[in-house]
Protein backbone atom coordinates (compact mmCIF):
# COMPACT_ATOMS: atom_id res chain seq x y z
CA UNK A 1 0.00 0.00 0.00
CA UNK A 2 1.40 3.19 -0.91
CA UNK A 3 -0.28 6.41 1.10
CA UNK A 4 2.35 9.56 -1.15
CA UNK A 5 1.03 11.31 -3.87
CA UNK A 6 3.76 12.66 -6.31
CA UNK A 7 3.96 16.40 -6.31
CA UNK A 8 0.82 16.61 -4.06
CA UNK A 9 2.02 17.07 -0.80
CA UNK A 10 2.01 20.74 1.26
CA UNK A 11 4.33 20.57 4.39
CA UNK A 12 2.14 22.86 6.43
CA UNK A 13 -1.01 20.55 6.57
CA UNK A 14 -0.02 17.28 6.34
CA UNK A 15 2.32 14.27 4.81
CA UNK A 16 -0.19 12.71 2.31
CA UNK A 17 -3.23 13.69 0.93
CA UNK A 18 -4.27 10.52 -1.06
CA UNK A 19 -4.40 7.11 0.00
CA UNK A 20 -3.79 4.13 -2.70
CA UNK A 21 -4.79 1.02 -2.49
CA UNK A 22 -3.34 -2.21 -4.13
CA UNK A 23 -6.50 -4.67 -4.69
CA UNK A 24 -5.78 -8.57 -4.57
CA UNK A 25 -6.99 -8.23 -8.13
CA UNK A 26 -4.10 -5.71 -8.93
CA UNK A 27 -5.95 -2.63 -9.46
CA UNK A 28 -5.17 0.43 -7.35
CA UNK A 29 -8.27 2.31 -5.30
CA UNK A 30 -7.25 5.97 -4.75
CA UNK A 31 -8.86 7.67 -1.69
CA UNK A 32 -8.83 11.36 -0.76
CA UNK A 33 -7.53 12.16 2.62
CA UNK A 34 -9.52 14.35 4.84
CA UNK A 35 -7.30 17.45 5.76
CA UNK A 36 -6.84 18.63 9.62
CA UNK A 37 -9.50 21.29 8.83
CA UNK A 38 -12.36 19.06 7.52
CA UNK A 39 -12.24 17.04 11.00
CA UNK A 40 -11.57 19.71 13.26
CA UNK A 41 -15.07 20.99 11.96
CA UNK A 42 -16.53 17.78 12.18
CA UNK A 43 -15.61 17.67 15.58
CA UNK A 44 -16.88 20.77 16.08
CA UNK A 45 -20.36 19.93 14.63
CA UNK A 46 -20.44 16.39 16.92
CA UNK A 47 -19.66 18.76 20.26
CA UNK A 48 -21.89 20.80 19.43
CA UNK A 49 -24.75 18.18 19.19
CA UNK A 50 -23.16 16.62 22.40
CA UNK A 51 -23.64 19.39 24.68
CA UNK A 52 -27.22 20.46 23.64
CA UNK A 53 -28.05 16.99 24.23
CA UNK A 54 -25.93 16.98 27.81
CA UNK A 55 -27.87 20.28 28.97
CA UNK A 56 -31.25 18.80 28.01
CA UNK A 57 -30.80 15.67 30.29
CA UNK A 58 -28.78 17.63 32.84
CA UNK A 59 -31.55 20.31 33.35
CA UNK A 60 -34.08 17.02 33.15
CA UNK A 61 -31.88 15.25 35.66
CA UNK A 62 -31.83 18.56 37.99
CA UNK A 63 -35.38 18.57 38.60
CA UNK A 64 -35.79 14.73 38.62
CA UNK A 65 -33.21 14.27 41.35
CA UNK A 66 -35.06 17.16 43.32
CA UNK A 67 -37.96 15.03 43.50
CA UNK A 68 -36.36 12.05 44.06
CA UNK A 69 -34.39 13.43 47.21
CA UNK A 70 -37.93 14.01 48.68
CA UNK A 71 -38.91 10.64 48.13
CA UNK A 72 -36.23 8.64 48.96
CA UNK A 73 -33.07 10.89 50.73
CA UNK A 74 -29.87 8.32 49.50
CA UNK A 75 -31.49 8.30 45.82
CA UNK A 76 -29.61 11.46 45.11
CA UNK A 77 -26.35 9.58 45.11
CA UNK A 78 -27.34 7.16 43.00
CA UNK A 79 -29.14 9.66 40.23
CA UNK A 80 -25.73 11.55 40.55
CA UNK A 81 -23.87 8.45 39.49
CA UNK A 82 -26.13 7.71 36.43
CA UNK A 83 -25.91 11.00 35.40
CA UNK A 84 -21.74 10.87 35.30
CA UNK A 85 -22.17 7.45 33.70
CA UNK A 86 -24.47 8.71 30.93
CA UNK A 87 -22.01 11.55 30.46
CA UNK A 88 -18.90 9.26 29.80
CA UNK A 89 -20.91 7.01 27.40
CA UNK A 90 -22.36 10.47 25.71
CA UNK A 91 -18.52 11.83 25.50
CA UNK A 92 -16.87 8.20 24.10
CA UNK A 93 -19.73 5.85 23.22
CA UNK A 94 -21.59 8.96 20.99
CA UNK A 95 -18.52 8.54 18.26
CA UNK A 96 -18.24 4.63 18.70
CA UNK A 97 -21.80 4.02 18.14
CA UNK A 98 -22.29 6.48 15.26
CA UNK A 99 -19.13 4.97 13.66
CA UNK A 100 -21.00 1.15 13.85
CA UNK A 101 -24.11 2.08 12.78
CA UNK A 102 -23.11 4.73 9.98
CA UNK A 103 -20.68 2.88 8.74
CA UNK A 104 -17.73 5.38 9.87
CA UNK A 105 -19.42 8.15 9.91
CA UNK A 106 -20.91 10.25 13.08
CA UNK A 107 -23.88 13.39 12.54
CA UNK A 108 -20.51 15.42 12.19
CA UNK A 109 -18.55 13.57 9.43
CA UNK A 110 -21.16 12.94 7.74
CA UNK A 111 -22.27 16.39 7.52
CA UNK A 112 -18.36 17.00 6.56
CA UNK A 113 -18.53 14.79 4.28
CA UNK A 114 -15.65 12.45 5.85
CA UNK A 115 -15.52 8.65 6.70
CA UNK A 116 -13.28 6.41 8.89
CA UNK A 117 -12.31 3.27 7.15
CA UNK A 118 -9.15 0.66 7.56
CA UNK A 119 -5.83 1.01 6.00
CA UNK A 120 -7.37 -1.25 3.27
CA UNK A 121 -10.01 0.84 2.52
CA UNK A 122 -12.60 -2.25 4.71
CA UNK A 123 -14.83 -0.61 7.42
CA UNK A 124 -14.19 -0.95 11.00
CA UNK A 125 -15.25 -3.48 12.56
CA UNK A 126 -17.26 -2.95 16.36
CA UNK A 127 -14.16 -3.76 18.20
CA UNK A 128 -12.10 -1.33 16.19
CA UNK A 129 -14.37 1.46 16.42
CA UNK A 130 -14.09 1.31 20.36
CA UNK A 131 -10.95 0.84 20.58
CA UNK A 132 -10.33 3.76 18.10
CA UNK A 133 -12.76 6.53 20.46
CA UNK A 134 -11.31 4.68 23.56
CA UNK A 135 -8.16 6.33 22.53
CA UNK A 136 -9.73 10.14 22.43
CA UNK A 137 -8.87 10.21 26.44
CA UNK A 138 -5.00 10.72 25.38
CA UNK A 139 -5.96 12.55 22.19
CA UNK A 140 -7.83 15.08 24.18
CA UNK A 141 -5.03 15.59 26.61
CA UNK A 142 -3.98 18.34 28.18
CA UNK A 143 -7.28 20.15 26.06
CA UNK A 144 -8.86 20.88 23.17
CA UNK A 145 -7.41 17.55 21.60
CA UNK A 146 -4.00 18.65 21.72
CA UNK A 147 -2.16 15.33 21.31
CA UNK A 148 -4.53 14.33 18.60
CA UNK A 149 -3.58 17.07 16.51
CA UNK A 150 0.13 17.13 16.97
CA UNK A 151 -0.29 13.75 16.18
CA UNK A 152 -2.11 14.45 13.18
CA UNK A 153 0.53 16.83 12.10
CA UNK A 154 3.28 14.48 12.37
CA UNK A 155 2.05 11.52 10.79
CA UNK A 156 1.65 10.43 7.77
CA UNK A 157 -2.64 10.00 6.25
CA UNK A 158 -3.20 13.13 9.14
CA UNK A 159 -3.27 10.22 11.82
CA UNK A 160 -4.37 10.78 15.85
CA UNK A 161 -3.37 7.74 18.24
CA UNK A 162 -6.56 6.32 17.81
CA UNK A 163 -6.11 5.43 14.19
CA UNK A 164 -2.51 4.57 15.02
CA UNK A 165 -3.81 2.02 16.88
CA UNK A 166 -6.64 0.64 14.98
CA UNK A 167 -5.40 1.07 11.89
CA UNK A 168 -7.76 3.25 10.29
CA UNK A 169 -7.83 6.27 8.21
CA UNK A 170 -10.39 9.30 7.80
CA UNK A 171 -10.85 9.77 4.05
CA UNK A 172 -13.52 12.03 2.02
CA UNK A 173 -17.10 10.47 1.38
CA UNK A 174 -16.43 11.83 -2.55
CA UNK A 175 -13.68 9.02 -2.44
CA UNK A 176 -15.63 6.47 -2.38
CA UNK A 177 -18.47 7.80 -4.63
CA UNK A 178 -16.24 8.14 -7.28
CA UNK A 179 -13.80 5.11 -7.25
CA UNK A 180 -13.05 4.19 -10.69
CA UNK A 181 -10.67 1.36 -11.07
CA UNK A 182 -7.44 1.02 -12.81
CA UNK A 183 -6.13 -0.92 -14.88
CA UNK A 184 -2.00 -0.72 -15.00
CA UNK A 185 -0.62 -2.50 -18.08
CA UNK A 186 2.71 -4.36 -17.62
CA UNK A 187 5.19 -5.84 -19.54
CA UNK A 188 3.23 -9.08 -18.49
CA UNK A 189 0.09 -10.44 -16.53
CA UNK A 190 -0.47 -14.05 -15.40
CA UNK A 191 -4.20 -14.84 -14.03
CA UNK A 192 -6.02 -17.68 -13.43
CA UNK A 193 -5.32 -20.46 -15.91
CA UNK A 194 -8.30 -20.57 -18.20
CA UNK A 195 -8.42 -20.15 -21.82
CA UNK A 196 -9.26 -16.63 -23.12
CA UNK A 197 -12.41 -15.57 -22.52
CA UNK A 198 -13.32 -12.93 -24.53
CA UNK A 199 -13.09 -9.99 -22.44
CA UNK A 200 -12.45 -7.82 -25.50
CA UNK A 201 -15.82 -7.65 -26.15
CA UNK A 202 -16.58 -6.39 -23.11
CA UNK A 203 -17.92 -2.82 -22.49
CA UNK A 204 -16.58 -0.37 -19.68
CA UNK A 205 -18.94 -0.25 -17.43
CA UNK A 206 -19.36 -4.18 -17.00
CA UNK A 207 -15.52 -4.41 -16.78
CA UNK A 208 -15.94 -1.92 -13.91
CA UNK A 209 -19.27 -3.84 -12.52
CA UNK A 210 -16.43 -7.01 -12.39
CA UNK A 211 -13.96 -5.07 -10.41
CA UNK A 212 -16.35 -3.24 -8.02
CA UNK A 213 -17.47 -6.84 -7.22
CA UNK A 214 -14.08 -8.60 -6.66
CA UNK A 215 -13.02 -5.48 -4.76
CA UNK A 216 -15.88 -5.94 -2.69
CA UNK A 217 -17.15 -9.35 -2.57
CA UNK A 218 -15.59 -10.11 0.84
CA UNK A 219 -17.32 -7.39 2.67
CA UNK A 220 -20.74 -9.34 1.38
CA UNK A 221 -22.86 -12.16 3.07
CA UNK A 222 -21.40 -15.54 1.53
CA UNK A 223 -24.86 -16.37 0.03
CA UNK A 224 -25.47 -12.59 -1.44
CA UNK A 225 -21.24 -12.69 -2.94
CA UNK A 226 -22.55 -16.31 -4.62
CA UNK A 227 -25.81 -14.83 -6.01
CA UNK A 228 -24.42 -11.80 -6.91
CA UNK A 229 -21.56 -13.63 -8.95
CA UNK A 230 -23.56 -16.04 -10.77
CA UNK A 231 -25.51 -13.07 -12.09
CA UNK A 232 -22.72 -11.21 -13.25
CA UNK A 233 -21.88 -13.68 -14.98
CA UNK A 234 -25.22 -14.71 -16.11
CA UNK A 235 -25.24 -11.55 -17.77
CA UNK A 236 -22.22 -11.43 -19.58
CA UNK A 237 -22.05 -14.98 -20.70
CA UNK A 238 -23.61 -14.31 -24.08
CA UNK A 239 -20.74 -12.19 -24.88
CA UNK A 240 -18.34 -14.79 -23.90
CA UNK A 241 -16.25 -17.31 -25.98
CA UNK A 242 -15.35 -19.61 -23.64
CA UNK A 243 -17.49 -22.63 -22.96
CA UNK A 244 -18.34 -22.26 -19.45
CA UNK A 245 -19.61 -25.89 -18.34
CA UNK A 246 -16.25 -26.78 -16.79
CA UNK A 247 -14.62 -23.71 -16.72
CA UNK A 248 -14.07 -23.54 -12.63
CA UNK A 249 -15.93 -21.38 -9.72
CA UNK A 250 -17.85 -18.58 -11.33
CA UNK A 251 -15.97 -16.01 -9.23
CA UNK A 252 -12.47 -17.83 -11.21
CA UNK A 253 -14.16 -16.69 -14.42
CA UNK A 254 -14.57 -13.19 -13.10
CA UNK A 255 -10.95 -12.85 -11.76
CA UNK A 256 -9.70 -14.14 -15.38
CA UNK A 257 -12.15 -11.83 -17.04
CA UNK A 258 -10.14 -9.00 -14.96
CA UNK A 259 -6.40 -10.37 -15.61
CA UNK A 260 -7.79 -11.29 -19.23
CA UNK A 261 -8.64 -7.41 -19.44
CA UNK A 262 -5.82 -5.83 -17.81
CA UNK A 263 -3.13 -7.94 -19.99
CA UNK A 264 -4.72 -6.39 -22.96
CA UNK A 265 -4.60 -2.90 -21.76
CA UNK A 266 -8.39 -2.35 -22.36
CA UNK A 267 -10.06 -1.32 -19.68
CA UNK A 268 -8.74 2.08 -18.19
Amino acid sequence: MSSDAPGARNPLTSFADKLTIETPEQTSLDFAIAGIGSRFVAIALDTLIQMAVGFVVGIAGIFSTAGLVKLWPKGGVWAVAILLLFYFLLYFGYFAIFEIIWNGQTPGKRKVGIRVVKDSGRPLTPSECIGRNLMRIVDWMPGFYAVGIVSALLTKENKRLGDLIVGSVVIRESSLNAIRPTWHSPESASGPALAPLGSIHLSGDECALIESFLTRRYDLEPIIRYNMADEILRRLKPKLTLPLENAGSTEKILEALAYERRATSGYH
